[in-house]
């Protein structure tokens, strides 16, 4: 009988027995200190998996020495340092947006304004009359603060909030349209961030999806064509993150609406981004607001909090009375409601709009698209006079965009700092500082965008330029 070789053999169990126990390795200088970064518990297990996998090395290679204690606790020491490290990069935590794009999905789309930070933190900070009527003195909706001033701000008649648009159209689905069937353009089938796609959004709210037209047209009358018995609801879906151009039609919003009205559908219009004001007053390409689309007949319209709205993240429904009614009564709502803070930080940003030109002024978003080049060259000659040579730098012209599938194609005029150097090692840098800075690597080089970089971020950039060891 063979005694070694792999799988085993006294070789191999000779070796296995060279290993240190536990508690042996618990005793060693080195565990001391060890237990003074780590908990006990974390420790064990750092160890008893360095020894499992010291185990299965020596059964496969019984010609090997058994690790030292020593080695032993340098590896678990090694791997707890890696695994701390690895936790303090994965929790949230403050960033500078240099990348140019506005509503950066991974960065968290649009910064709150300080009316909205201050709410949270009263809300947050102790009890609140989320669901009580204070006038009353009995339970109320818990979307009471908000209702009314959606109304003012849109004039739908009703309204109500959950935890994205996703889930609003969800919602308004399953309401409305479950059991039937949802007749939907193929050139509105689109697919949003996370892979997620309007006929599986329809699926999932128990409706059938009924394709019309086709990819490039699709008329009216393809609409009328295919509404049957089994017909609850014609959806509009906004091209907010894409453009088919050349040889298009679709059916306008006022058409479809007198459609639905005289087949007793109900007609949905998705904005996606959903503005409250024009953007054309920032120069910028025309979107239909919230308005625009009730005027033009929608029953109900479904849009983002933290778009081009400029607030936290929220799925808005907003039409008439008798639209919003199901909705409210579904038992889907509840699964999808919004938190005290969230409700509290979308209030705040709404009582803002009553001013169309304060809401400008104090709302991130809006005022990153009412810059102008000189204020961004400006900003960007600061930030290179604050880093006094650290680093070689060059101001140059950029191209900025809105982001978070927002208008799509349209480029807004930016400046830009690029920092000359090896831009992975960089960008790494940046990074890993606190709070992090995440910009954009272009031709080799890393970019600094100054269109949503805001003023008092300079200075923070800049230190967080200079405590990366940059060299002239």
């Amino acid at each position: 009988m063979s005694d070694g070789g792999p799988g085993g053999g006294a070789g191999a169990r000779s070796n296995l027995r060279g290993l240190p126990q536990l508690q042996r390795l618990l005793e060693a200088p080195a565990a001391a200190s060890l237990l003074q970064i780590h908990a006990r518990p974390v420790l064990l297990a750092a160890l008893r998996r360095e020894l499992e996998e010291a185990r299965v090395a020596l059964v496969a290679d019984p010609g090997l020495a058994a690790p030292s204690a020593e080695a032993l606790l340098g590896r678990a020491g090694d791997r707890l340092r890696a695994d701390a490290e690895a936790r303090a990069w994965s929790g949230l935590r403050r960033t500078i947006n240099a990348t140019g794009v506005l509503l950066h999905t991974n960065l968290g789309r649009a910064p709150l304004p300080q009316a909205a930070l201050e709410a949270v933190l009263e809300v947050g900070a102790g009890y609140s009359n989320l669901e009580f009527d204070l006038g009353a003195g009995r339970r109320g909706a818990r979307t009471q603060g908000i209702e009314p001033l959606l109304a003012e701000l849109t004039g739908a008649e009703a309204g109500l909030a959950v935890n994205n648009a996703a889930a609003a159209v969800l919602l308004a689905l399953s309401a409305l349209a479950g059991g039937g069937e949802v007749i939907v353009s193929r050139g509105e089938l689109v697919e949003i961030g996370g892979g997620f796609r309007i006929p599986d959004v329809i699926r999932q709210g128990g409706a059938r999806l009924v394709e019309v037209g086709t990819t490039n047209k699709t008329r009216l009358a393809d609409y009328a064509d295919a509404i049957g018995p089994q017909t609850r609801m014609l959806l509009k879906v906004h091209q907010s993150n894409y453009r088919i151009v050349g040889f298009t039609a679709e059916a306008a919003v006022p058409a479809l609406a007198a459609l639905a009205r005289a087949r007793g559908l109900v007609l949905m219009h998705d904005l996606g981004s959903g503005a409250l004001l024009d953007l054309r007053r920032f120069g910028r390409p025309h979107e239909p607001t919230v308005r625009d689309a009730l005027a033009a007949g929608a029953n109900l319209v479904a849009f983002s909090g933290d778009k081009l709205l400029g607030g936290p993240q929220a799925g808005i429904l907003v039409g008439s009375t008798a639209a919003v009614a199901p909705l409210r009564r579904h038992p889907l709502l509840r699964a999808l409601r919004l938190d005290k803070m969230s409700l509290a930080a979308l209030e705040a940003t709404l009582r803002l709009y009553r001013d169309p030109d304060g809401a400008v002024a104090a709302i991130p978003l809006l005022r990153m698209l009412d810059q102008d080049e000189a204020t961004l060259a400006a900003r960007a000659e600061r930030l290179v006079s604050l880093l006094d040579g650290c680093i070689e730098t060059v101001i140059e012209p950029s191209e900025g965009y809105a982001g978070g599938g927002t208008l799509p194609g349209s480029v807004i005029s930016s400046r830009a700092v690029a920092l000359h150097g090896e831009a992975e090692m960089l960008a790494a840098r940046l990074r890993r500082y606190r709070p992090s800075v995440v910009g954009r690597i272009s031709g080799g080089r890393l970019l600094l965008d100054m269109l949503t970089v805001a003023d008092d971020e300079v200075p923070v950039l800049a230190e967080a330029i200079k405590a990366r060891g940059f060299a002239p």
